[in-house]
């Protein structure tokens, strides 16, 4: 599994002009699932992500995290996280989980993610347009 982790001031998803989810400060998580992954792993991202000191403390340094500061995070699938463009022009997706594995993968990080924070959602397999504001900019990747 692949995160790639935002840190933002507000962040809003829409699906066909229609906003489906939104959050003030927080974080925008990009979930890529690999045809490798397995439900075995969404327990130690989920622990890194909700954990992850990514927002200033009182004196500016990295120190508090999503939970301390009870912040609201956005999840959004993102097949493309498993693209391999290292060979002609066009990405290839081999490494991306089938959309059926992916999805129920995909909704059981969003359901445990629930349990320790406010989390918004996109549609998985929709076509999404996403507007946020970076804050810092703050960027992280997880792999695991």
């Amino acid at each position: 599994m692949r995160l790639v982790i935002q840190r933002v001031l507000q962040a809003q998803v829409f699906v066909n002009l229609k906003q489906v989810g939104a959050i003030g400060q927080g974080a925008v998580a990009l979930l890529g699932i690999s045809n490798q992954d397995t439900h075995k792993k969404i327990p130690y991202l989920i622990k890194k992500l909700s954990q992850l000191r990514m927002f200033p403390n009182a004196q500016g340094k990295m120190d508090l995290s999503l939970i301390d500061l009870k912040l609201e995070l956005l999840i959004i699938s993102q097949f493309t996280l498993y693209a391999d463009c290292t060979s002609g022009r066009r990405p290839n997706f081999l490494h991306a989980a089938s959309p059926e594995i992916a999805k129920a993968l995909y909704e059981e990080f969003v359901d445990q993610m629930q349990l320790l924070l406010p989390v918004q959602t996109g549609i998985f397999g929709a076509d999404m347009k996403l507007h946020l504001i970076n804050d810092g900019p703050v960027t992280f990747i997880l792999d695991h």
